[in-house]
């Protein structure tokens, strides 16, 4: 069997991971040959592929980003791009595809199974919001830089005595906010889930101060919202892409909160750090078994299912079940993360 292998939507750690366990399953123990395809959905639309074997994939394990490069392109949302597809995967022989994404990138690929291309995809996102899968590659990653910049942030604010609003990534979900914040002890993490009263924040940081504290640590999700009717008039800006600009909820925050509780407040945008470096062990290790899941699953005739990790196990999920859906934060996580302001 000749396997295409892409990664679409934006980069995380631990692709590689994934990318190496493809190819080395594929060609060790079954004989299939592997093609990489650049950039994503757009690289086989382009027809940009090369091919992959156990010498091309030495050394990638602890490398982060990906080695075939990725994109925001999904080919169903272009004119005659299912057609480009198929005609690439005809012209080069490529028999079935792996595909690395997240909500946007498995939701093509269901797409695409539609159109009767044997299909397997891999869950991967800072996020960790695709629905079926109790982990996502990246997210591991993500959280322990994002806890790694509040543990340092919290010398600085108590040292001025100051608050200092974290921005985390989490357009419609809060899973980095609430899981960095509880880990580096945020004394206030906001999120998309539930909307807050910027009133009801001042008051709170007001309190803390006055009792027993002269700093605090406020994590935002960038798609956290103010609650409709309350005394903060707030729409997210987007870019051209439809993606939220980076910092603005936390600039937002940062001049609220200055101005109702006349604190010192400063603001950390962490942005695209917490997508970058070297993969944390649990991503490998996810990545790694999500390769050789994905790789037996097309051995096993198994065709338009994603690879799922649930509880200790790796399972397939049907991609119809679970693309275009986001999965987010249980209500008893968020319940825990205010228990502990």
């Amino acid at each position: 069997m000749r396997i295409g292998v892409l990664t679409g939507g934006g980069d995380v750690p631990g692709l590689n991971a994934a990318i190496r366990a493809v190819v080395k399953r594929a060609e060790l123990e079954y004989g299939h040959s592997v093609v990489g395809f650049r950039n994503g959905w757009k690289g086989v639309c382009e027809g940009l592929l090369a091919p992959l074997t156990r010498e091309d994939v030495r050394g990638i394990l602890p490398r982060g980003g990906t080695m075939l490069g990725t994109a925001r392109f999904h080919p169903h949302k272009h004119d005659g791009g299912i057609d480009a597809v198929m005609s690439t995967l005809e012209a080069e022989r490529v028999e079935a595809l792996v595909c690395i994404g997240g909500d946007g990138t498995l939701k093509a690929a269901s797409k695409i199974a539609d159109a009767g291309v044997k299909v397997v995809g891999i869950p991967k996102t800072i996020d960790n919001d695709v629905e079926g899968t109790d982990l996502s590659i990246g997210f591991h990653t993500a959280i322990n830089i994002a806890t790694e910049a509040i543990d340092r942030l919290h010398t600085t604010a108590e040292s001025h005595n100051r608050v200092m609003i974290v921005e985390v990534m989490g357009h419609t979900v809060g899973w980095i906010a609430v899981n960095a914040g509880l880990a580096g002890g945020a004394d206030l993490i906001l999120t998309p889930e539930v909307p807050f009263d910027i009133e009801d924040v001042a008051a709170f940081l007001k309190r803390r101060h006055k009792s027993h504290a002269n700093f605090s640590i406020v994590v935002v999700a960038e798609g956290a919202q103010p609650a409709k009717g309350t005394a903060m008039d707030f729409e997210t800006p987007l870019n051209e892409r439809g993606a939220i600009v980076a910092g603005s909820i936390g600039e937002r925050l940062t001049q609220e909160i200055s101005e109702r509780t006349g604190f010192d407040t400063r603001l950390t945008v962490l942005g695209h750090v917490q997508r970058g470096g070297t993969p944390t062990p649990t991503d490998r290790i996810l990545g790694s078994r999500f390769g050789v899941a994905a790789v037996d699953a097309l051995s096993q005739d198994k065709f338009g299912v994603m690879t799922a990790l649930r509880g200790e196990n790796i399972k397939l999920v049907q991609l119809k079940s679970i693309a275009g859906k986001v999965k987010a934060v249980p209500e008893e996580l968020v319940e825990v993360a205010q228990a502990l302001w």
